[in-house]
């Protein structure tokens, strides 16, 4: 699979797949201090003349562009957030700003890879706004802190501001860029917010009118990079929690949490089928046996020799080195056709992937099974010149039951088993107008190919790879279910009830 392949964006640090299927809190900063800071705010403003004004021309030349999707889940926390920056502005008394969601500009295929709008944001905003702000639907965001920060940075000049994340090390989700030194460049941490001056989204906008995308593939969208301005760091943008001590100083904030939406799905509501083969059956299949397997209610190995002893079950369909696709579309006929019509979710990993079903569970809360889920972390194929995104297989792909009928019943199919089967379904899925679902929380790579602060605000679905690493102790490490598990499942169900 040429998952190693990208491209060269304009900008020096664009940053991850995103959104995200991140913690299902309301995003809100209404807590009694913000209220007392606006109002302080405002006071001393009305107390100096015109300086209100200011406040106000200020909140107006923001336009707050907000990374969502389309699925019923995302779109209803993106639009919390929106409700939550127009309360921020209203208890301000001034003007409503302007609040975008990135999957209502549905005609862009690519749209969440961004630069695709340069032209649209130039030409609707280029003359009347000074930033174009962006955001996640769990970013949190304190509208009056925001605008100090903002003011420290000249607006007629060009500027790509951002919390910035680096390598310790050069990443193959990277391309291995920067091998000598990959800490010298820097990247934006899209769950902190990230902002472009207006004459920067112009400049953009007019460069690719000459020199059009190029990228074939988009693998982490905030660290794609080219010739652009570098990211300036802003510590104002955060990604600690709204009650961490350090969140006063904040402009911004981030949950780490699961999403909590009711109790866990059942174990036997989740059908995991593990792709393998024969010459893995005896390294790779002990990993899981020893790691995640008990999690898990029905799993299922499909291999091209049938072994009693694991056990594992030949579709009859010769393994591949690369692609797997025949293999993975005979999984969805059989999962379709041979298992309990009341199992409503399909897992497919490979035999090298490390996955927390029991965090699985608790994510899977979140989302209906009767609409068309497609689940996992996405990446982009040609987006510049009207590709598809798709979910990368090894950090697991999830299925709803909805989803594989929509997809069989289109008879959109492999053209060869070695075809790349994530690839063919992204394609597949765009053909159907079912979109694709991304969630940070599952990764193609191992966590030392992630930057430590970007793992950080995270509680990790999967990882993939046993290259130089102990997947067993990685698993340990990350992925095992810890009482920690539950005390931040309760504590989350407390600031839901608080907000």
């Amino acid at each position: 699979m040429p998952r190693e392949r990208g491209g060269g964006w304009l900008l020096p640090a664009l940053l991850l797949l995103p959104p995200i299927c991140a913690p299902a809190l309301a995003v809100s900063v209404a807590a009694e201090d913000a209220k007392e800071q606006i109002e302080r705010l405002v006071s001393q403003e009305s107390e100096k003349s015109g300086k209100s004004n200011k406040i106000n021309i200020e909140l107006q030349e923001i336009v707050f562009v907000i990374q969502s999707q389309s699925n019923s889940f995302h779109s209803k926390r993106a639009e919390d957030l929106v409700r939550n920056i127009l309360k921020q502005a209203e208890e301000l008394g001034k003007e409503l700003p302007r609040v975008l969601l990135i999957h209502q500009m549905d005609r862009h295929d690519g749209a969440w890879t961004i630069l695709p709008l340069m032209h649209d944001f130039s030409a609707s905003y280029g003359r009347n706004s000074s930033w174009i702000f962006f955001c996640e639907e769990d970013t949190r965001i304190q509208i009056v802190k925001l605008l100090e920060t903002l003011r420290r940075f000249d607006k007629s000049k060009e500027w790509f501001l951002g919390k910035a994340l680096y390598d310790e090390e050069s990443t193959i989700i990277h391309h291995y860029a920067f091998a000598e030194n990959p800490t010298i460049f820097k990247f934006p941490d899209f769950a902190a917010g990230w902002a472009l001056s207006i004459p920067l989204v112009n400049k953009l906008a007019n460069k690719l009118k000459s020199e059009p995308l190029k990228s074939d593939f988009t693998i982490d969208l905030k660290h794609e990079k080219g010739n652009g301005p570098h990211l300036t760091p802003v510590p104002e943008f955060c990604t600690d929690d709204l009650n961490a001590y350090k969140a006063v100083n904040c402009a911004t904030m981030f949950s780490n949490f699961l999403p909590v939406c009711g109790d866990p799905v059942k174990k036997e509501d989740i059908f995991v089928a593990v792709k393998t083969c024969r010459k893995f059956h005896r390294d790779r299949i002990p990993i899981v046996k020893q790691t995640w397997e008990g999690e898990a209610a029905v799993v299922e190995y499909y291999s091209d020799y049938a072994e009693t002893s694991i056990p594992t079950i030949d579709l009859g369909v010769p393994n591949t080195e690369r692609g797997h696709c025949g293999k993975t579309f005979a999984i969805l006929e059989r999962f379709l056709n041979h298992s309990s019509s009341k199992t409503p979710w399909l897992v497919i990993v490979d035999d090298d992937t490390l996955i927390s079903i029991f965090r699985l569970r608790k994510l899977l809360s979140c989302y209906d099974p009767n609409e068309p889920v497609f689940l996992g972390e996405r990446y982009g194929y040609g987006l510049g010149t009207g590709g598809y995104s798709y979910i990368t297989g090894g950090g697991g792909m999830v299925f709803s039951r909805e989803a594989i009928q929509k997809l069989l019943a289109s008879k959109c199919q492999c053209y060869s088993n070695d075809a790349p089967d994530d690839m063919v379904l992204g394609m597949c899925f765009s053909g159907l107008g079912i979109p694709i679902t991304h969630c940070p929380l599952f990764h193609q790579a191992r966590p030392m190919d992630y930057p430590k602060d970007y793992l950080a605000h995270q509680i990790p679905i999967s990882f993939h790879k046993h290259w130089n690493i102990d997947p067993v102790k990685v698993y340990f490490t990350w992925l095992a279910p810890k009482m920690e598990d539950s005390f931040t499942e309760k504590k989350q169900r407390r600031i839901r009830e608080d907000l």
